[in-house]
């Protein structure tokens, strides 16, 4: 990949994104960031060269918007080369215990948010056939815990969403990842980044002593996030980079020991399943 090249990445003022952002402006790439709070993008950034930076206050679930921030940093950059579809945060509550409002801003923001920029991004793409989409999902989109279902429920429809796109576009020269971290030493798990329920549920203690555990987790996680950032930019740079890209050993040991269960239960569900077979009418 030539330099400078030209990045598109969501929630960067925080985590992550931010860290990827650093990266990529101390390489000397072009960066287009979009965050809710430019302000805070723009203090965390400290002295970072601003030069190749354009930094987008933009709300993802706003169609019209993300389409015009997408004009802005192509007519700023003049393309658009990769995608990183960062923005998220996480939940930790019982499904019962989740409403309505709840789920449908997760959604918002994992799915719909990400479906915002892939409209707007792919159609030059398309025509200049070549570039490269990258899905930030977790190990929690190919696993789940109890307590996090609506959170595993928005990163398994992004992982369909990206396979599923990911097949569409590769006639078209676009490369497409998933990005699955583990637990990674970021703010995700303080209450910035941590939805809680509005109401909770006798009954469910044990989500609650969950939740106690993973708010005082913060800054013991094993995976590192600049190894993390730079490992997404690897995988920009690299044609051969696989579909899913897990991050860190334990979501390495979660994916393997998830894929063993998968195929356990496929193979006992085997009988019931050849069982509905028919013969087809002439």
């Amino acid at each position: 990949m030539s330099h400078p090249t030209t990045w598109f990445v969501t929630g960067t003022s925080r985590g992550l994104g931010l860290e990827l952002v650093t990266q990529l402006l101390r390489r000397g790439d072009a960066v287009a960031a979009t965050t809710r709070t430019a302000r805070r993008l723009d203090e965390a950034l400290g002295g970072a060269d601003r030069s190749r930076l354009l930094i987008l206050e933009l709300d993802l679930t706003d169609e019209a918007a993300v389409a015009a921030a997408v004009d802005q940093a192509t007519g700023r950059f003049g393309q658009i080369d990769v995608v990183v579809n960062n923005a998220g945060y996480g939940f930790l509550g019982a499904v019962e215990e989740v409403s309505d409002t709840e789920a449908r801003r997760m959604f918002d923001v994992q799915i719909f948010g990400v479906w915002n920029v892939l409209r707007a991004v792919l159609p030059a793409m398309r025509a200049r056939r070549g570039g490269r989409i990258i899905n930030i999902s977790s190990i929690l989109g190919m696993t789940a815990f109890p307590g996090w279902g609506l959170y595993c429920a928005g990163k398994y429809a992004l992982e369909g969403l990206t396979e599923a796109l990911a097949a569409e576009v590769a006639g078209f020269g676009i490369d497409v990842n998933l990005i699955e971290p583990g637990y990674t030493r970021t703010d995700f798990l303080r209450t910035t980044s941590l939805g809680l329920p509005s109401a909770t549920i006798a009954g469910y203690e044990a989500i609650r002593e969950m939740t106690e555990a993973h708010l005082a987790m913060p800054g013991t996680q094993l995976g590192d996030p600049v190894k993390a950032a730079a490992a997404i930019i690897d995988v920009a740079a690299d044609g051969r980079a696989p579909l899913h890209q897990l991050l860190g050993s334990d979501s390495y040991g979660l994916a393997r020991a998830r894929i063993e269960a998968l195929a356990a239960d496929v193979e006992n569900g085997r009988e019931v399943a050849f069982s509905t077979d028919g013969t087809p009418e002439a």
